[in-house]
């Protein structure tokens, strides 16, 4: 899911979402809550009016963002209190709550609300994170299920199995239509976080969507969905890009292992009269049209074009990954 955090994937527009094949995109209830705000939104119907996207919305539920403030938030007994950090005014977040305003955003599917710890957090901070995740989980019951569209429980625990194990339980004895690991990529070590998902994610119902939040580089992907995951979101391709770094296929059509692709810094000299497109295996706008020379010019010279250009290749590559990695599960590839 490319992510449209406050409303946009950066530079792109729902056009060249569409162009380049995106069937969904992620946006962050948090940020649209304090921008534009919900009478903004109520006033254009949500945001896929708002934004040109007819596509499916999945909004997190802004837990993340919330418990990131720490000097700005109280959790309170029903939820947590919180003010924006730029002008003062107060919010308050409950299971109910934060349902409802992903309604009024009108996302296609709803995450709860979690307690999301950072790390490193003690086993003792992530156990009382998990009762609380599940408390509201539990709350978020009867408003899901007023719902016409789909919400997903999200399982905690930090990087300790035992906690992990335990949400997972309680989490996925709720009817929920789809589930999540969350809570990963949050500054752990990556042997931690892939044996987080190597452990859970195949025990997470086969028969809902299992979904990784916030992951992952395009290694990583493949790893989580040999171990049984099938979503994902991450700011890679749109931040790398924005930087310069492309992903670039290896060969036509490789077989996905570590090595199946690498990295063009575009800002570097040895491109300033390459004819070549970003990625000659690619067939994304920006590749059919443009040389790797001109990618550079746009970002030397400072011109917001060159980040939209990098941007479509970035996305493109992802959701290549995803159609590529779609056909070797039906070849039995993967």
């Amino acid at each position: 899911m490319p992510i449209a955090t406050r409303g946009s994937v950066k530079t792109l527009s729902g056009t060249d979402l569409r162009i380049i094949g995106a069937d969904i995109i992620l946006a962050n209830t948090y940020h649209l809550l304090l921008q534009p705000g919900l009478p903004v939104l109520r006033k254009f119907g949500g945001l896929h009016k708002f934004m040109d996207w007819s596509g499916p919305i999945l909004t997190d539920s802004g837990g993340f963002q919330v418990f990131s403030l720490s000097r700005h938030r109280q959790i309170t007994g029903t939820g947590v209190d919180f003010k924006d950090p730029v002008n003062g005014n107060k919010y308050c977040l409950t299971p109910a709550s934060v349902l409802k305003i992903q309604d009024t955003i009108g996302s296609d599917i709803r995450m709860v609300l979690d307690e999301c710890v950072g790390y490193p957090s003690s086993e003792a901070t992530a156990q009382d994170a998990v009762a609380r995740t599940t408390k509201w989980a539990k709350r978020s019951i009867g408003p899901a299920s007023s719902s016409k569209n789909l919400t997903f429980g999200i399982v905690q625990g930090s990087v300790y199995p035992e906690l992990r194990r335990r949400s997972l339980v309680e989490i996925t004895a709720l009817e929920f239509d789809g589930f999540a690991l969350g809570g990963l990529a949050v500054g752990e070590p990556e042997t931690d976080m892939l044996r987080i998902i190597e452990e859970f994610a195949s025990l997470l119902p086969s028969n809902r969507p299992r979904y990784i939040m916030g992951y992952g580089r395009p290694e990583q992907i493949v790893a989580a969905v040999r171990a049984g995951a099938d979503m994902f979101d991450c700011v890679l391709p749109s931040r790398n890009a924005r930087h310069g770094y492309l992903y670039v296929w290896s060969q036509p059509k490789p077989r996905l292992t570590n090595k199946f692709y690498s990295i063009v810094r575009i800002q570097q000299s040895s491109y300033r009269a390459d004819a070549k497109p970003i990625d000659p295996y690619c067939t994304c706008p920006t590749c059919q049209t443009y040389s790797r020379a001109y990618v550079r010019h746009m970002f030397n010279i400072g011109d917001p074009l060159g980040l939209r250009l990098a941007t479509i290749h970035n996305v493109n590559f992802y959701l290549e990954l995803m159609r590529r990695i779609r056909q070797a599960i039906e070849m039995e590839q993967i």
